[in-house]
């Protein structure tokens, strides 16, 4: 096992590579890039306003894109020459492309993540200040989302066709269909004080005098603002890990090791929990890694708007929109990385579920 798990460690290299690599490419040949936006919004700048600017900007280096020829038709439009070449010295768009992507594989490489080109805070910066919503949402999400899914999967196979099936199975259906942040609307209306009870706070993580608070004060607010929006995430999150569990379960009470089993005397908690679970928990650990990252970084990202919660989900959004590459490829990296590395532990966590299981063998 441990070979196999040196190899799959070793695989994230060359994956990580090919994944930036391509997105790099494709990112370069996009139209609107931070140098387009720049030398857009100079348009309705006075002569001496771009002057200014050419001169702030001739000592600045950064990380961005555009096409040659669009930025002389713009500069043809009425900028000057000079003040092209500062923004895309700024930008560092005066150096080739082969340049470019080698120096960010290299930066990479060392975790070096440069500056944001928009936000004035190195990238790193800005995601160790988003991180905590991030990792708030999604771990509790779905931490919450394993505990009730599961066992109400597992009931819900035991007793297959039952009444409780049947009105679980409704909920589950209601839940798989309303989307999250309908339910954030819903939360917002009844219980931040929009319009009915004013329980919770409608913003932010903490409360503003939260450095003030005692140990179990501070325990107490954090809980508090994670109360709604968490909320939120799984009751639109806990439906297909509900049926996914089920059917898993009901797939492996009707082999022939579960009759077997009961015909020798076993109990029903016994071949359950003895045969059943390990066999059936194999399908629902596999989705574990992708769970977590879509909680992470995607799933939260409307929630985090609706809350005021500024995360991950919500600073790739703005960095997409603002053509921020270095925040692009860098939470690009970082998520790509921490699926893969999930990936791995996934595959250790099979070894311990079922022994029987030999990835070496494989």
């Amino acid at each position: 096992m441990l070979n196999y798990l040196i190899r799959r460690i070793l695989l994230i290299i060359p994956t990580l590579w090919v994944i930036l690599t391509i997105n790099f490419f494709i990112i370069q040949a996009a139209p609107g890039g931070p140098v387009d936006q720049a030398i857009a919004n100079m348009q309705g700048l006075t002569d001496g306003s771009m002057a200014r600017i050419s001169g702030n900007n001739q000592n600045e280096v950064g990380a961005s894109s555009a096409s040659n020829g669009d930025l002389v038709s713009r500069g043809n439009r009425g900028l000057d020459p000079e003040v092209i070449e500062a923004i895309k010295k700024r930008y560092g768009f005066d150096k080739p492309l082969l340049q470019r992507y080698g120096e960010m594989l290299w930066q990479y490489l060392r975790f070096d993540f440069g500056d944001s080109l928009f936000k004035g805070n190195s990238v790193m910066e800005l995601i160790n200040q988003r991180m905590p919503v991030s990792i708030s949402l999604g771990v509790w999400s779905t931490l919450l989302i394993y505990l009730i899914s599961i066992p109400l999967g597992i009931r819900k196979a035991l007793v297959h066709g039952s009444k409780f099936d049947i009105w679980s199975s409704s909920v589950v259906i209601i839940g798989y269909a309303i989307p999250s942040f309908l339910f954030g609307f819903v939360l917002i209306i009844l219980f931040a004080g929009s319009s009915y009870w004013s329980w919770f706070p409608l913003r932010g993580l903490t409360s503003n005098n939260f450095e003030e608070l005692s140990a179990i004060g501070k325990i107490t607010d954090y809980f508090w603002h994670m109360a709604l929006p968490v909320t939120a995430m799984v009751i639109g999150g806990f439906a297909t890990l509900t049926m996914l569990t089920k059917n898993a379960f009901l797939d492996e009470v009707r082999k022939q090791y579960v009759i077997t089993a009961r015909s020798k005397g076993l109990t029903d908690h016994q071949v359950l929990y003895g045969h059943v679970f390990r066999n059936a928990m194999l399908l629902i650990i596999a989705g574990f890694p992708s769970m977590l990252i879509g909680m992470l970084f995607t799933g939260s990202l409307l929630i985090e708007v609706m809350f005021s919660l500024e995360g991950l989900g919500l600073l790739g959004y703005e960095a997409t929109l603002q053509r921020d590459y270095p925040v692009m490829f860098t939470t690009l990296y970082l998520f790509t990385l921490l699926g893969l590395l999930l990936g791995v532990l996934s595959d250790f966590t099979y070894t311990l579920v079922d022994p029987r299981i030999d990835f070496e063998g494989r």
